[in-house]
């Protein structure tokens, strides 16, 4: 199979990453990286994508086969589209179209988190498996939904488990209340312990280490946060019955802090379930522009 030479972007909220990669449909490498503050408007965002393609191009030794984009928010893979996003400054508009005529070679656009467990299925933690969840866990929550052996996307809306109501009644920015996310991800228990305590920290990593040290505060807010993962996994468990649910992103730098209270909790709400077996993501950060370069070669070996 002839290897590939893609340009992967991972559109971030506040950060866009991109990398030089080579390989097959089956595992991809990074060669080199750049990275750029990702603009608060649409057209210097474009900008920074073009720029970003120009640099790593010139400094590949190689033509550039494609480039894969992915992003956050609910993204319509099949037609290339940026459907909605909350943070970034994009409605319905068609990344792939938009791009390929700009750059001037074939474009596809994905959805991060989805990108990201298809690199953890094809090369990372989740590789043989036929049915489980992906599930990053930085400033938001969402998971990548690998039922049957394929990436399921429902039309770019499936796998927001972030947002599923597990009723500790917190607001939540969507507009719901309940949901996972508000205390669970990175930045809600770091941002809850500050307003517990009034001490501002630097993110999760920092109130891990304070549970660590026996902080009963930080302990408190972790444990809220395990609870919340906990019944969130309950619900993808009886959904979908998940052979293993793959930890990642920040939080899952944690380790057995995270891992080994979740077993315990989710031990204690099982009922008739399957019960998922918690791993930890294989890729680390770089898992979504990875899950790029793939979406850009299976898009080539399409045609």
């Amino acid at each position: 199979m002839a290897r590939r030479h893609v340009v992967a972007v991972d559109i971030g909220g506040t950060e866009t990453k991109a990398a030089l990669v080579s390989g097959t449909p089956d595992a991809v490498a990074a060669e080199k990286h750049a990275r750029r503050a990702t603009p608060g408007e649409l057209e210097p965002l474009l900008a920074v994508i073009a720029e970003l393609v120009d640099e790593l191009g010139q400094a590949s030794e190689h033509e550039i086969d494609a480039v894969g984009i992915v992003a956050p928010g609910i993204v319509d893979e099949a037609n290339g589209v940026g459907v909605y996003t909350t943070n970034l400054p994009w409605s319905q508009f068609p990344f792939s179209t938009v791009l390929t005529e700009r750059l001037g070679i074939p474009v596809a656009f994905g959805h991060d988190v989805r990108a990201a467990g298809l690199a953890e299925c094809r090369m990372g933690a989740a590789k043989g498996l036929r049915n489980a969840v992906i599930l990053p866990i930085g400033t938001g929550i969402a998971g990548a939904l690998l039922l049957d052996g394929k990436i399921f996307s429902g039309d770019g809306y499936a796998g927001e488990i972030g947002h599923v109501n597990v009723g500790h009644g917190v607001p939540c920015a969507c507009g719901q209340i309940g949901c996972v996310e508000t205390v669970a991800s990175s930045a809600a228990i770091a941002r809850r312990y500050t307003a517990r305590t009034g001490t501002p920290v630097n993110g999760a990593a920092e109130v891990a280490s304070r549970v660590r040290d026996g902080d009963q505060d930080a302990v408190a807010v972790w444990h809220e946060a395990v609870d919340a993962l906990a019944r969130g996994i309950l619900v993808l468990a009886t959904l979908l019955g998940p052979e293993a649910v793959v930890l990642g992103g920040g939080l899952a730098l944690a380790g057995d802090l995270l891992v080994e209270p979740l077993r315990d909790r989710l031990d204690g709400l099982i009922a008739f379930q399957r019960r998922p077996e918690l791993l930890l993501a294989a890729l680390g950060d770089e898992a979504g522009f990875l899950g790029a370069a793939l979406l850009a070669i299976d898009m080539l070996e399409a045609k």
